[in-house]
């Protein structure tokens, strides 16, 4: 019964020690001295906010990228015991004592180095040699500006990782295929493809360029799979629903779950809720909550609201009136109504209630029981302090004679009587029947008499244009504008501080106006509203971008004719730059310059019936330039319409894929264009030359990618190799 231990037990295994030596080279080269500098470097000062933010756990808007790379960094942060308490406010700031400098830095660090194993890995599975994959390994391995990337508290290198993994991942599930369908291997391989994917979704946009070229891989896979007639209609359904399971579910669930623990990680109420609507902000802890906590739900006849515009960019604002009329005539010389001011005002204000009335009745509290008031009703809008009726008529606007002026109506006795009837439609209800909601309700109000529609001018970038003069406070300014212009945000407004008016005296209302109210309702948003609401502002806020010093166009990365200045020492001549190598860049452009012109060349003599290479080597060739050819295409040519500020390290992804391109075409150069002996033998001695100047190019400039030894002026002088480098020469 025993007799099995009369023989030892043994685990035999594999170890590739290219890849351990690989992987420990990369560790080195990315984690030696990762505490220096131990100051704030370039965008340290822009994602440590957000770290510290989710230390403090404060909701936060970053229109950048989705939030998975804000909680990897944060995650480091978190490991090393970081309180959150730094002022991120300056580049080259020193931490204080608190800041984990080393583990905040580690997670990219980490990505970098693992990006080197990877590409070896890459080039295996692309059926290349050995040599090859080595080859394409170290040249990641001594790229100075990925280097420079990884080592600090930035995205770039993380998003580099997922890319890479996600297409090593549906490589192997892809050979995989040819033998072992359905297997755990199988499997595996293609559902970490789709985590890997939506992982390099989660930490920046531009990793749905690569996703969308997997997806076009894939996609090309099985449409020559349908034409396999050993495939059964069974067997294909199976494959196609396994494929839409990893690749697009799973994805999607996983981006869903990124924003759900953002989320969650991020409940109380921070500087960034205004661009946000009240409903959301109300569903945080702190902030607005604290005001809005137990109002009532229903807007009633009597109710007392503040009316909050929707668009709340680049501002929130309030309807608003006060005592003040409009001028008789305008610096202009039209004329106005001389009717009292109605503006959007962004700041909390009394002089925001307004007091929702019944036009057939002329009480202005709440009946009992309530009275709600419902899409399409008819409402007249009261300003709570000075009684007056909101109102508009055939009367230019101040600042926008296309439009009509709104105000509060005066009787002066004169023939232009009150036009104040409102009719309110909710535009996000469910039915014709729906009750008028505080915070959850977007309304717009549409002028019963002219049908215009009640909207505040907000221009983002244009705010001294939007204001009204001094006559108006510099408030923005309300007009009345025509259905037929169209639907904009600005015409939207929604119910945000809400109480059941009480008082029918005007001096009691008075007092109830500045006083809370206290009702238990809930008005909780659900995730997916407020993922919603989120993953919308994100993609449709728009900071003004500025010119930026280090900016530059993508014509200006192909040929490496800029860098950026990441740190400087304040008194030695120590500096870190973001460089890459030359001699890789230029070998890069190199490989796909050969590349386009030999497929070029191949596809011709192939239209001729001329095979120059064996089909196999042709089907390599093509499968390789997709991945390369394809990912460096995807990453860098949708810059030219991006209408943002960019910088170099925005092409290092696209990089990436060029550098894997530069082994293949020289495998393939040695393989079938060099026929004789003596031919690869030069051509090896010419690889090795040029592979010791790549070496000399990463040593020369290491002192700027790591930031040490300082250098003296000459030899700083001595590596701008182009007159648009800007090395840092300090003047004493």
């Amino acid at each position: 019964m025993l007799g099995f231990l009369k023989k030892p037990i043994v685990v035999t295994a594999e170890i590739n020690m290219n890849l351990v030596a690989l992987t420990v080279l990369g560790l080195i080269s990315r984690l030696w001295g990762l505490s220096y500098p131990r100051a704030v470097v370039f965008d340290e000062v822009y994602y440590g906010q957000f770290v510290s933010l989710y230390m403090k756990r404060i909701f936060f808007v970053d229109d950048s990228g989705p939030p998975l790379g804000h909680m990897l960094l944060a995650l480091g942060g978190y490991l090393g015991g970081f309180d959150g308490n730094f002022l991120w406010n300056r580049i080259g700031a020193e931490y204080s004592m608190n800041v984990p400098v080393w583990s905040l830095r580690l997670l990219p660090a980490l990505a970098g180095a693992f990006c080197v194993p990877l590409a070896y890995q890459i080039l295996v599975e692309l059926q290349f040699s050995h040599c090859s994959a080595l080859g394409a390994a170290l040249l990641i391995l001594l790229e100075n500006s990925l280097i420079t990337q990884s080592r600090f508290m930035l995205l770039e290198s993380i998003l580099i990782f997922f890319i890479l993994l996600a297409v090593l991942s549906y490589l192997k599930f892809y050979n995989l295929q040819k033998h072992s369908s359905f297997s755990p291997s199988w499997w595996f391989w293609l559902l970490l493809t789709g985590v890997a994917c939506s992982c390099a979704v989660g930490v920046k946009y531009m990793g749905l360029f690569t996703y969308m070229l997997l997806l076009a891989i894939a996609g090309l896979h099985f449409w020559h799979m349908i034409g396999d007639q050993n495939f059964s209609n069974v067997s294909l359904m199976c494959h196609f629903l396994a494929r839409g399971l990893a690749l697009i579910a799973i994805p999607v669930t996983m981006y869903l779950s990124f924003f759900y623990l953002h989320l969650t990680l991020l409940y109380r109420s921070g500087p960034h809720d205004q661009i946000m609507t009240s409903a959301f902000q109300a569903s945080l802890e702190g902030g607005l909550a604290r005001i809005t906590q137990g109002q009532p739900l229903e807007v009633a006849y009597g109710s007392q609201i503040t009316l909050r515009n929707v668009l709340g960019k680049p501002m929130q604002c309030w309807l608003h009136s006060h005592t003040n009329t409009y001028p008789i005539r305008y610096e202009n010389g039209r004329g106005s109504s001389h009717q009292q001011q109605v503006t959007c005002y962004p700041f909390k204000d009394v002089n925001n209630w307004w007091i929702v009335k019944d036009p057939g009745m002329q009480q202005l509290v709440v009946s009992n029981p309530p009275r709600p008031v419902r899409h399409g009703h008819i409402v007249q809008l009261v300003h709570g302090i000075t009684t007056r009726y909101l109102n508009t008529h055939d009367v230019a606007a101040p600042l926008s004679p296309h439009s009509q002026e709104v105000s509060c109506y005066i009787d002066y006795n004169i023939s232009m009587p009150a036009q104040n009837l409102w009719r309110v439609e909710i535009l996000n209800r469910e039915s014709d029947t729906d009750v008028w909601k505080t915070i959850l309700s977007e309304v717009r109000f549409v002028h019963v008499n002219t049908s215009a529609v009640l909207k505040a001018i907000i221009f983002p970038l244009q705010l001294s244009g939007a204001s009204l003069p001094e006559w108006g406070y510099r408030q923005l300014e309300v007009v009345g504008e025509k259905l037929a212009k169209g639907y904009h945000q600005s015409m939207v407004w929604n119910v945000e501080e809400h109480r059941y008016g009480k008082s029918q005296e005007q001096k009691e209302r008075e007092v109830e106006l500045h006083s809370p109210t206290q009702m238990d309702i809930s008005k909780n948003l659900s995730f997916m509203a407020k993922f919603t609401e989120l993953q919308w502002k994100m993609l449709t806020l728009k900071n003004e971008d500025t010119e930026h010093k280090y900016s530059s166009s993508a014509l200006d990365w192909i040929m490496m004719d800029t860098n950026i200045a990441y740190w400087l020492h304040p008194s030695s001549g120590a500096q870190i730059h973001l460089l890459g190598n030359v001699v890789t860049w230029a070998s890069a452009n190199l490989a796909a310059l050969a590349y386009v012109c030999l497929s070029l060349w191949y596809l011709i003599r192939r239209r001729r019936k001329i095979y120059d290479i064996p089909e196999d080597a042709w089907q390599l060739w093509v499968s390789a330039g997709g991945v390369s050819v394809g990912g460096w295409a995807v990453n860098y040519l949708p810059f030219f319409l991006m209408e943002k500020t960019l910088f170099l390290y925005h092409y290092l992804p696209a990089l990436t894929f060029q550098i894997l391109l530069i082994p293949i075409v020289l495998q393939h150069l040695s393989d079938h264009l060099c026929r004789s002996l003596l031919l690869k033998s030069m051509f090896s001695a010419l690889v090795v030359a040029w592979f010791s100047s790549v070496y000399f190019v990463y040593w020369t400039f290491s002192p700027v990618t790591y930031g040490q030894p300082s250098l003296p002026v000459p030899e700083l002088q001595g590596l701008r190799w182009k007159d648009s480098w800007n090395i840092l020469i300090r003047k004493h």
